[in-house]
């Protein structure tokens, strides 16, 4: 699914998987059952209390810039998506997100 989505690579990063877009990280898959990507604080917190089971912070300084986690296993395949894609327009570039979101109407 990330690499779905426009100018999405996968690197490694620590040795583990991660997708960015222009060189900058949206997700990593840290472990089997787990995936990290980037929100912001709000979202963050919308999402962590709306799916406490699905969301969750990642521990220490990174979780408080919004890294946060998602537990596959109880994860369903839209609320990934929805996710993923929200994490991948936090880092994109404003004229890349403009593209992608012409793309989708």
């Amino acid at each position: 699914m990330a690499l779905e989505l426009p100018e999405a690579a996968e690197k490694s990063h620590f040795g583990k998987a991660d997708f960015r877009v222009r060189n900058r990280i949206f997700m990593s898959l840290s472990e089997n059952d787990r995936a990290v990507i980037k929100l912001d604080t709000g979202q963050q917190e919308m999402t962590t209390a709306a799916e406490p089971l699905v969301f969750k912070p990642v521990p220490g300084g990174w979780g408080r810039k919004g890294w946060t986690s998602i537990i596959l296993d109880a994860c369903d395949e839209q609320t990934f998506r929805s996710a993923l894609r929200m994490s991948w327009r936090n880092v994109a570039p404003p004229a890349l997100r403009k593209i992608f979101d012409a793309s989708q109407a």
